[in-house]
């Protein structure tokens, strides 16, 4: 991750995630990005390979790059 950008959100974000090509990926990061304590939604479009976030408490993106790993995909930074 870029030195200037937060560690933690709260609202919207967006991320770039590799690797997503079907319904079997969407489900995959979206149930994973999902059990992060704090998210409380979470939307993927698969043409961009973005995955967009709403955290309702301050959100470590480690944690979401850890939850995109686990879903066996890459988050860019």
């Amino acid at each position: 991750m870029l030195s200037s950008t937060p560690r933690t959100f709260v609202g919207s974000t967006t991320f770039t995630v590799t690797g997503m090509t079907c319904d079997h990926c969407r489900r995959a990061v979206t149930e994973e990005i999902a059990a992060v304590d704090g998210v409380g939604s979470v939307t993927v479009d698969l043409a961009s390979g973005t995955v967009t976030v709403t955290a309702e408490h301050p959100v470590d993106r480690a944690d979401i790059a850890a939850a995109v790993d686990e879903a066996g995909y890459a988050l860019l930074p």
